[in-house]
């Protein structure tokens, strides 16, 4: 599972994960870290002919660097990743080279979580990638720190059949959790399909990119099956015409038995308890997952039109908070609502809680807005362009950049623009969980459709990502957090910040951290991590794939 990856006996407090729209039909909300248990055509069709002209496509990031004043931009990005190195590095075991999940502000080796998992570990990887091309550390540095983490990898325990890891480990020593650290509660063994998918990510950016590391992540991931985790039963629980992916599977029986079945994908060695909760909408983290499973070819194409973009129009899908316009089109056999909502002048295709990880993490490694210029290339501006005036302008907070982060107050909490997610329970982009519901056309009148907000949580990593789009828009909003909110530490920006109270998480997370770094390297050091993921293999595959839809997003 992507993000935090926090046990719920953590101090940091419950971790979420990206929920399931299944779950959400049957009133049920997930938690996003938690073991990933984690209207009308007329409308539509008068987005298509303003779409290229309105919103331009983003086909590569625009890198600082250019005009009056961008070398002092470069060297303040190129400051902000020296200092989000050294966090990495203070979290990182110096015996095994596996990376903590997060890390108090102290940066000392007693300040670690003592708990890894792999989308951690992958977070290093590609990490070390942006820190040699940005000139932080020498080529032979990177392949040594890449090498000793892979042959870690390669001796850790893991589900052998599939090639997959489990959710949790020792960052100390590369055992995996059995109790938590702390707490002493037990850990029931999962393999999630998108904590692999982010560890899979990184292993194809080091097998381009690092020569000397190459060989071992090639043997790593060689190994690795998709497929383990794709269902192609339509009748199973929770599953679509097309096939979606799991959330994972335990091995042995799980915690709660009701929420999954024995079964076995990929037919080699024995069953699995296979979580029946799945993922199903296409803005989410979890497409890595997909892209990986059709890139190599063990996950048909069709997969990738099975999930929601939005749910329905109709009545009896009324418990979102806004209704979508779109229309229906079709793509490898399979019926698609191109569903968008409505925000501001614009039409975009919601996420489950409308946060810039949920939009954008995926996009740091395939060049979605230029290989889908139809879809991802109208919907990702739009997405940063309405949170930024969410946070500028409808909420007054004088800074944006909401994603699931530390929570300032407490430990952990799912942050967003609550009106670019179909989740009826937000997430929320202030401390007070202010909810926004205009209601669903006549349907439903809405219960609150013009809240005040109160003490906004931006979110720096949001702001990195964001910045492969609208660089300058961005810069300027991260320059403001630092100078103005003070939130930043001897290990670049610290998690979140609230903006009224100038309440700080002042903590590190590995992953946030990555993203950071994968953004920077992709905006300073020309798309490194994406060229280095999207190879021409790659390319072949998936492009012609994400790149014949057309969303129902652009200027309403």
């Amino acid at each position: 599972m992507a993000k935090l990856h926090l046990p719920t006996s953590s101090p940091l407090a419950t971790p979420p994960t990206a929920s399931s729209a299944l779950a959400a039909a049957g009133r049920v909300s997930p938690s996003r870290r938690q073991l990933l248990v984690g209207a009308t055509a007329a409308a539509a069709v008068g987005l298509t002919a303003q779409r290229a002209s309105a919103v331009p496509a983003a086909s590569a990031p625009v890198l600082l660097g250019a005009g009056a004043g961008a070398g002092v931009q470069r060297e303040r990005v190129r400051r902000w990743a020296k200092d989000t190195w050294h966090s990495m590095v203070a979290m990182t075991d110096p015996k095994t080279g596996l990376v903590a999940d997060n890390i108090n502000e102290g940066l000392t080796a007693g300040d670690r979580s003592g708990y890894t998992s792999p989308t951690n570990i992958g977070g290093y990887l590609w990490s070390a990638i942006v820190a040699r091309d940005l000139g932080l550390i020498t080529r032979g540095e990177c392949t040594r720190r890449l090498r000793q983490t892979l042959s870690t990898l390669l001796r850790m325990e893991h589900h052998e059949p599939s090639g997959m890891y489990y959710n949790w480990y020792d960052e100390a020593t590369g055992e995996k959790l059995t109790s938590w650290p702390g707490s002493g509660d037990r850990v029931y063994p999962f393999l999630s399909s998108v904590d692999n998918g982010w560890l899979g990510a990184a292993l194809k950016v080091v097998i381009t990119a690092d020569p000397g590391a190459a060989p071992l992540a090639k043997k790593l991931f060689a190994r690795m099956r998709w497929d383990a985790f794709y269902d192609p039963d339509p009748t199973n629980p929770g599953n679509r015409p097309g096939g979606l992916m799991h959330g994972g599977f335990n091995p042995e029986p799980p915690q709660n038995p009701d929420g999954a079945f024995l079964g076995n994908h990929i037919g080699v060695g024995p069953d699995v308890w296979l979580s029946k909760h799945h993922y199903d909408t296409t803005v989410s983290e979890t497409r890595i997952t997909s892209y990986l499973g059709i890139a190599t070819g063990q996950v048909p194409a069709k997969h990738y039109f099975a999930s929601w973009r939005t749910f329905p129009a109709s009545c009896d899908w009324a418990w979102p908070e806004s209704q979508p316009v779109g229309e229906t089109r079709t793509y490898q056999g399979l019926d698609v609502f191109e569903g968008a909502y409505t925000y501001r002048g614009m039409h975009i295709v919601p996420g489950w809680g409308g946060s810039m990880f949920e939009e954008l993490m995926p996009d740091v490694f395939v060049p979605e807005a230029s290989w889908a210029p139809r879809s991802w290339g109208l919907n990702h501006p739009l997405h940063v362009r309405a949170q930024r005036e969410h946070g500028l302008d409808e909420a007054g907070y004088g800074y944006w950049g909401f994603s699931p982060s530390s929570d300032p107050f407490a430990g952990y909490r799912e942050y967003g623009v609550d009106r670019l997610g179909m989740n009826p329970e937000g997430y929320f982009s202030d401390k007070e969980k202010t909810n926004v519901d205009v209601g669903f056309g006549e349907c439903r009148e809405g219960t609150n459709p013009d809240p005040k907000f109160g003490d906004g949580v931006v979110t720096p990593h949001a702001s990195f990502l964001a910045m492969m789009h609208e660089p300058g828009h961005a810069f300027t909003n991260l320059a403001k957090i630092e100078d103005e909110l003070k939130a930043y530490g001897k290990g670049g920006f610290f998690d979140a910040v609230a903006v009224h109270s100038g309440t700080i998480a002042r903590r590190y997370l590995s992953l946030d951290q990555a993203m950071v770094m994968g953004a920077i390297g992709n905006v300073l050091a020309d798309n490194v991590i994406r060229r280095a993921f999207s190879t021409r293999d790659v390319e072949r595959r998936l492009r012609p794939v994400i790149g014949a839809e057309e969303f129902g997003a652009g200027i309403a």
